[in-house]
């Protein structure tokens, strides 16, 4: 098992979400995962608790999306992505709050955290409808420093 796997495998274990989670890329370089947390969960009140505490877990060190920092982070998994698939535009390091935006503006709760720990850089976003009815969602991206 590699850093990478390791590092998501115990992002997705603390909200319950490993079993019937499904690698969306995997290169070596950078790990995207995604799945369900299966227990009934309000992202609205729980999960910064759990964010927080994958963090300190991994003696990690959170990273404001909106920061030059974030945007290295982002540009190097942006890399890591085109390393192995053709993508038809451009780096955009304020895209997660487009996206967030995007999610709320349709009725989902959106809560994200990006944070870097040794050897990786990390970025965990859930969601779910804003009314808690329905699953609540996650994707895992876990990128290593080369």
């Amino acid at each position: 098992m590699s850093n990478l796997h390791r590092i998501a495998g115990n992002i997705l274990g603390k909200f319950n979400a490993f079993k019937g989670s499904r690698p969306a890329m995997d290169n070596g370089k950078i790990l995207i995962v995604r799945g369900f947390i299966p227990d009934t969960i309000n992202i609205e009140k729980e999960a910064d608790e759990i964010f927080d505490d994958i963090i300190k877990s991994f003696e990690g060190e959170e990273i404001d999306v909106v920061s030059d920092e974030a945007g290295k982070l982002i540009n190097r998994m942006d890399e890591q992505v085109r390393s192995s698939v053709s993508v038809n535009a451009i780096t955009d390091p304020n895209g997660v709050l487009r996206l967030v935006k995007d999610f709320e503006a349709r009725g989902i709760t959106v809560k994200y955290r990006m944070f870097k720990m040794p050897g990786a850089g990390a970025f965990i976003v859930t969601w779910k409808d804003t009314n808690n009815a329905g699953p609540c969602f996650i994707e895992v991206t876990v990128s290593g420093y080369e």
